[in-house]
Order: structure tokens, then C-alpha cells, then sequence
């Protein structure tokens, strides 16, 4: 973690100091500020970070367009979205272009810095309320299989892999699943790889909203 660069997007300078003042508390490596989503699209061109803090309301450019240039840019970038707006049309906006996590700015730093943590390692962090509304919208919306078969765009995925994929679309991390499922974390991971390598996907965020839009996930 010490070595991780971050780069904070955020159009309140008295936020971006504050928020600068925490991660490099926590020891780690604030390497530039940027007020709008354009700022930030340079700012990542020229400082290559590993983790973008990104607001989503911004003047002069918003933080979900910045994220989708960012990303298409560079792919490795890590992009959390930090906002003040806990609101459905965001959260999906937000996890469609690419983000690898969503947290409310109320949220305390010790969930921050384990956020930051969860995207450098691949997971998915989202507040605790985004989660649950994520889910409960694509339980409603999403079809189901036809007599328990898997979806036609899993069928290149072995059954482990499917089990994995249930797991990840419940919220649980790689050492949780490790223990549901009686594997070592490694494997876990390297299932991970696997289904997004099959599926085309960026992250765990999008393997877990696909799992729900096709029906996978009752």
C-alpha cells in the first residue's frame, strides 16, 4: 500500500486537502489534486497513478465522463467514485464506466484506506447501501435461467468458476470465498482471472452485474 499513488479529483480544495492529509497519514503517496473531470483526464496522462479518488458532481466536468476517458485510456487505472450523492442513476453510471468501487464521503477513513486496499488487489469495494440496492434492482429485472441452467454467455465457464462467480456476486472477497468454498486464496484468484479472461470483462464489478442481468444470480 505504501507505494500506491493516488490522485485525488475533487472541485472543494479544502476536501482534497483534508482527504490528502488522511492517505498520506496512513502512508500513502498523494501525487496530484485535480478540481474536474478534464483536470483529471490530464492529471492521469501525465502523473500515472495507480488509484483515482473521483467526485462525480464536478464544474467545468463531471467525474463519470472523466472516468470513461480515463479508462479507455488507460485500462490499469483504478477508479473510485467519492461522492456525497448516494443515488441509484449514479451508482450504475459509475460501475458501467469502469469504476472499481463507489463510497459515500461519510464514509469513515478507516473504510477509505481498506477501499483503496480492495481495488489494488482486485476486489470490489461499494458502500454497504449501494450494494444492496444494486442487488435487489437486478434481482428484480433480471430473467431467470430456464430449469437451473446456466445462461448461454457462462457456458465456456467450468462449474468451480460458476461457484466462484456466485460467490463474487454475493459480495464476498477472494478469502471469504476461499473459506466457503474450502480453496486457497490463490486459486480463488486465479478463478477470478479466469472468468474475466472468458467473459471479456474489466473487473469484478462487471462480472457481478453481468452475473445478475442475464439471470445467473436468481
Amino acid at each position: 500500500m505504501s507505494a500506491t499513488r493516488i490522485l485525488i479529483a475533487d472541485d472543494h480544495e479544502l476536501f482534497r486537502a483534508g482527504l490528502a492529509a488522511v492517505l498520506e497519514i496512513a502512508g500513502l503517496q498523494v501525487v496530484g489534486e485535480a478540481a474536474d473531470g478534464p483536470s483529471a483526464v490530464r492529471a492521469v496522462a501525465d502523473l500515472r497513478p495507480d488509484v483515482v479518488l473521483m467526485d462525480i458532481e464536478m464544474p467545468g466536468g463531471d467525474g463519470l465522463t472523466a472516468t470513461r476517458q480515463i479508462l479507455t485510456e488507460y485500462p490499469a487505472v483504478r477508479v473510485l467514485m467519492l461522492t456525497t450523492f448516494d443515488l441509484d442513476e449514479y451508482v450504475f453510471q459509475a460501475l458501467r464506466a469502469g469504476a472499481s468501487g463507489f463510497l459515500l464521503k461519510t464514509s469513515p477513513p478507516d473504510q477509505l484506506l481498506a477501499a483503496i486496499r480492495a481495488c489494488m488487489t482486485g476486489d470490489t469495494p461499494l458502500a454497504p447501501s449501494v450494494t444492496r440496492r444494486l442487488v435487489d434492482s437486478y434481482v428484480q429485472r433480471a430473467p431467470a435461467p430456464p430449469d437451473g441452467q446456466a445462461p448461454t454467455v457462462l457456458r465456456d465457464l467450468t462449474d468451480r468458476e460458476r461457484e466462484v462467480l456466485r460467490s463474487m456476486a454475493q459480495g464476498l472477497s477472494n478469502a471469504e470465498i476461499a473459506a466457503r468454498l474450502y480453496l486457497a486464496e490463490a486459486t480463488v484468484k486465479a478463478h477470478v482471472t479466469h472468468i474475466l479472461a472468458k467473459l471479456g470483462l474489466r473487473d469484478r464489478v462487471q462480472a457481478v452485474v453481468l452475473a445478475y442481468e442475464c439471470g445467473f444470480i436468481p
